[in-house]
């Protein structure tokens, strides 16, 4: 009867493992789950690819840049606020990645100042100091 209980505990251990694994996220997934790739301005994000990427398209390089680190491996960074897109075509021209990107300032660590009609757009990491916008 030991031998049974000690079976059915490992099993439940074993369970348990496999579900809390399913439910961590995939290192390198960029991508939201509406399909757009979200980036901070000044931080980067990694894209893993399953196959060699042959070309690599940004629609607006004002307000993000890919570099290719490797055959499968995309670094994405934000250089401006705003959205465009990213294709990424494998050896044959078929789009391995068709997404938007969505460049947004590190809202943690951003402050915005109103005056009338005026804005002014502050990063206060440590101190406060506003950002020149592009």
């Amino acid at each position: 009867m030991s031998n049974r209980f000690s079976m059915r505990s490992i099993l439940k251990s074993a369970a348990a493992l496999i579900f809390i694994l399913a439910t961590i996220p995939v290192v390198g997934n960029a991508a939201s789950a509406d399909g757009t790739i979200k980036v901070e301005v000044d931080y980067v994000r990694v894209i893993k690819l399953d196959r060699p990427v042959s070309r690599v398209i940004i629609g607006n390089a004002e307000i993000a840049d890919a570099t290719v680190s490797d055959t499968q491996t995309i670094i994405i960074t934000g250089k401006k606020f705003g959205t465009t897109n990213l294709v990424i075509l494998d050896q044959d021209g078929t789009a391995i990645v068709d997404e938007r990107i969505l460049v947004s300032l590190e809202a943690h660590n951003t402050m915005m100042v109103y005056r009338q009609a005026d804005r002014e757009i502050m990063s206060c990491t440590p101190a406060c100091e506003p950002i020149e916008l592009k």
